[in-house]
């Protein structure tokens, strides 16, 4: 790693530390019991999930505006501005929801239901914080004083397309969507042969919420190899959609591995129908990475898209590295 690299990941990690740190001092004794956790309970700290559930930490509805505010500064700093703007949409469709789905729904769709999770203490070697409710999961490992695991790295929308009220055409993940089906488009009948892997997309991302990805998911489809110019800059651009919801410094550390595996090795992989409106899949999976994104739930109009480190989730690779260097 080089001192750029650790340099950049280091303002990141006193950001996010100082973040954390003031929110907690404005927390009473039982507000701090329900966010504060251990970091070697590993069972809890990976416990991930992007679906409606009862979750550990303390909600935003059991803040007061101050506290809030500080926990929006946390999750900040985990997030560009872009990212923070995607994820503030998102819980923005919670009482949209909440309105389409009327007296039957199985849930409650409420923008107060995201909850903050912080396992150790914030600067302490190592420690982690998640910031979770429905369809968002950020989740950042902290190791050795300021290198950063900030996956997986989850982003859903329901619906994808708001199509009724004052709010008719908003798309909290438009770019995930529309470059995945403009690359597809691009390619030529030889490239689609290879890179559509089913005619029928599954119902969900394949990984679920697994903590780790393992085999669960190979490379299939089309390399970045065999795909022109023009295409691989669109790969790039979508490849960049989901790396550019971090800040800046952890967003350019997390593309400088890539450069490193090398585009070409990249795969891309469809499922689905092509056009606007039809159950839909793609997955870009390279040697150390995995963008996996699903649209197929009511009537298409439904997103789930995760960016996970195949060495790298919940600090995997950083902790083992870590402790293998202090024992």
């Amino acid at each position: 790693m080089d001192l750029s690299q650790i340099y950049r990941e280091a303002k990141s990690a006193n950001r996010m530390s100082e973040a954390a740190l003031t929110f907690l001092a404005s927390l009473s004794a039982d507000q701090r019991a329900k966010v504060c956790m251990d970091f070697a309970d590993e069972t809890q700290r990976q416990d991930w999930h992007y679906v409606p559930r009862e979750r550990t930490g303390l909600p935003l509805k059991e803040m007061d505006t101050h506290q809030c505010t500080l926990a929006h500064q946390l999750v900040a700093t985990g997030l560009s501005a872009a990212g923070y703007t995607k994820a503030q949409t998102i819980i923005t469709l919670e009482p949209i929801l909440h309105q389409l789905e009327g007296a039957e729904r199985r849930f409650n769709r409420d923008p107060e239901l995201y909850y903050l999770s912080i396992f150790g203490t914030p600067g302490a070697d190592p420690w982690s914080w998640r910031f979770e409710g429905h369809h968002i999961s950020l989740n950042y490992t902290l190791v050795a004083g300021g290198m950063i695991g900030p996956t997986p790295t989850f982003f859903g929308a329901n619906p994808a397309q708001v199509r009724h009220g004052e709010q008719a055409g908003l798309r909290a993940l438009k770019e995930e969507e529309d470059l995945g089906r403009q690359l597809v488009k691009e390619l030529d009948a030889s490239q689609r042969q290879l890179a559509l892997i089913n005619a029928e997309a599954p119902a969900d991302i394949l990984t679920r919420n697994l903590p780790r990805v393992g085999d669960t998911v190979k490379p299939e489809g089309l390399a970045g190899a065999g795909m022109s110019v023009s295409q691989r800059q669109v790969l790039q651009a979508l490849i960049e959609v989901y790396i550019n919801r971090l800040p800046e410094e952890l967003a350019r550390v997390e593309w400088g591995k890539l450069e490193k595996a090398d585009l070409g090795a990249v795969c891309f992989a469809w499922a689905g129908g092509l056009e606007r409106g039809q159950p839909h899949y793609y997955r870009v999976q390279g040697p150390t990475f995995l963008a996996e994104y699903d649209n197929t739930q009511n009537d298409a109009n439904h997103i789930h898209a995760v960016w996970r480190d195949l060495e790298n989730d919940f600090g995997a690779d950083l902790l083992n590295r870590h402790y293998q260097q202090s024992h």
